[in-house]
């Protein structure tokens, strides 16, 4: 019988994954798409910065978001000034840091997906009287969505098992932002071994979940091809 403790965390982490995951789906589909279409200086720059998160260490990450979001911070001090909102140590601060960690995830296989498509169906999709949003979303996103879905899948266990960037923005208190991961470092420390091998065990079964959904789609899509 699992501990009580241990669904809350699932609970938790599942939520702040599935919000960071959708925000960064977001972002990253109209961010790819737009570099895609778009030539302008700095693009492949941009790219760079954009990806960053997926080399540089997450607690370096984490303290350059303290930096931003802490209430000395240029973005935290205006959030509590015009809203008297608070990011760091909350929920909302965890998922700010893993939209940083799964973002790049998912917009290099979105970008991927887009230059693979030929010219030639939007061409065709114009002479048919299409605009240019109709095209995005009948013709490039119907071709594009199964590559992009695996990096969405990816981006979600990336974010499920987020520790360093979280760490540092949210903290890890019990309830409120302590996620899977941070519960398994948290039962570590204070000795508790049967609680660890829960939380190791269940965050391992999601994850596989998830890696055999991905790698299913990759079969799917190269059947199809």
């Amino acid at each position: 019988m699992l501990d009580s403790s241990v669904w809350t965390a699932l609970a938790l982490s599942f939520k702040v994954a599935t919000w960071a995951t959708l925000i960064s789906a977001l972002l990253a589909i109209v961010l790819a798409y737009f570099f895609t279409r778009r030539d302008f200086w700095g693009k492949e720059i941009l790219d760079a910065i954009l990806t960053l998160p997926m080399v540089l260490p997450p607690t370096v990450l984490g303290y350059y978001l303290l930096v931003l979001l802490g209430q000395k911070g240029i973005i935290g001090a205006w959030l509590k000034s015009n809203f008297d909102l608070t990011l760091v140590f909350t929920w909302q601060g965890a998922v700010v840091a893993s939209v940083l960690i799964t973002f790049p995830l998912i917009f290099k296989p979105a970008r991927s997906a887009f230059e693979t498509i030929s010219p030639i169906y939007e061409q065709a999709a114009k002479t048919l009287g299409l605009s240019a949003l109709a095209i995005f979303f009948r013709v490039c996103l119907p071709l594009a969505w199964r590559t992009i879905l695996t990096g969405v899948l990816l981006g979600f266990s990336r974010s499920l098992g987020e520790f360093g960037a979280t760490l540092m923005i949210a903290g890890s208190i019990p309830g409120r932002t302590e996620t899977l991961s941070l519960a398994v470092y948290q039962a570590v420390q204070n000795g508790q071994d049967d609680l660890a091998n829960q939380l190791v065990g269940l965050m391992v079964l999601v994850c596989v979940i998830v890696l055999c959904l991905i790698k299913y789609l990759s079969r799917q899509k190269g059947m199809r091809c």
